[in-house]
């Protein structure tokens, strides 16, 4: 019986290991401020405005359904990105949203931005985290543009050039 079982599962495994799907990924960037965490917050949590300090939004219209928040980012290259809002939290200073539908090559889009005490005094250290996978979710072929590595790179795109100007905006450079 146990010989079965080990055929049974040998047989069975190449069949389960090439139909996993994508794998989840993660993007986590960090940068330090030198402006006090409350002004830093104060631009991060404004869920209505993110265009005042993210260079690739144009313009940033909320609404309410059911109680929950949404945000549709128009972007100054084109396209849109509509987001839900999970939470604030002024005490942690974080920041939670997923993406219901946009242009980034993602599915399952969930990400938090935190503002903390920096290194130094008057300083804001900020991180922003996504975990995400890509936007194609069968197994290969995977068409080009919608595979692990294009969204990875959207995300970090997004994020190096968000806390870039982030940074510039608190800092008032």
């Amino acid at each position: 019986m146990k010989k079965l079982l080990a055929l049974i599962a040998l047989a069975v495994m190449p069949l389960t290991a090439a139909a996993h799907g994508p794998s989840p990924q993660k993007v986590e960037k960090t940068v330090t401020i030198k402006a006090d965490p409350a002004k830093v917050w104060a631009l991060v949590k404004d869920f209505g405005n993110m265009q005042k300090w993210h260079p690739a939004v144009a313009s940033t219209k909320l609404e309410t359904k059911d109680g929950d928040t949404y945000r549709l980012l128009t972007l100054k290259g084109g396209g849109t990105i509509y987001e839900k809002l999970r939470s604030i939290d002024d005490t942690d200073m974080k920041l939670k949203y997923e993406i219901e539908e946009g242009v980034l090559p993602v599915s399952d889009y969930n990400s938090f931005i935190t503002v903390k005490a920096g290194p130094g005094a008057g300083e804001s250290t900020v991180t922003w985290v996504g975990r995400f996978y890509r936007v194609y979710k069968l197994n290969p072929p995977i068409p080009p543009g919608q595979d692990d590595e294009s969204a990875i790179n959207a995300v970090t795109g997004v994020y190096d050039a968000g806390l870039a100007n982030l940074k510039k905006v608190a800092e008032g450079k």
